[in-house]
């Protein structure tokens, strides 16, 4: 299979992971919380930080989903290096806050680690190979 459609295959993967998580986390946030690995979960009207989580995880696929739908494939291996950092900063969070180190490493830091590599392959595939330079015309004496 071509290096470009196991790209796609992966970036649409991470497109629909991270937009589903996301829905959950806005739709249900008390139900799906607990799998994000903190030790703890806010109460009272800080669960309003839950739907905000799940706001931002949207946005992200979303921004992934238009750089992918658009053919935008250089950007898109960008993008996907940057948005690494959210979920390398949800495994710093959940670790930072005493939570569960399986959850952190094998969640947060594993998807994390993907997007990296995913996002690189995508910026090989989409790297520009200079034009070998033309061979000078043989010259007659």
């Amino acid at each position: 299979m071509p290096l470009k459609k196991i790209n796609t295959v992966l970036a649409a993967a991470f497109i629909l992971f991270i937009l589903w998580f996301g829905t959950e986390f806005i739709v249900s946030p008390e139900t799906t919380a607990p799998d994000f690995g903190l030790p703890s979960w806010p109460s009272g009207d800080g669960g309003g930080f839950l739907i905000i989580k799940g706001i931002r995880d949207v946005v992200l696929a979303l921004v992934l989903a238009i750089l992918l739908v658009t053919g935008h494939r250089r950007a898109l291996g960008w993008v996907l290096l940057v948005e690494a950092f959210a979920a390398y900063g949800d495994m710093t969070t959940v670790l930072a806050h005493h939570g569960s180190v399986a959850t952190a490493l094998g969640v947060h830091c594993l998807t994390a680690t993907l997007m990296v590599v995913t996002g690189l392959l995508i910026l090989r595939e989409t790297r520009r190979i200079p034009a070998a330079p033309a061979a000078p015309a043989p010259q007659h004496a």
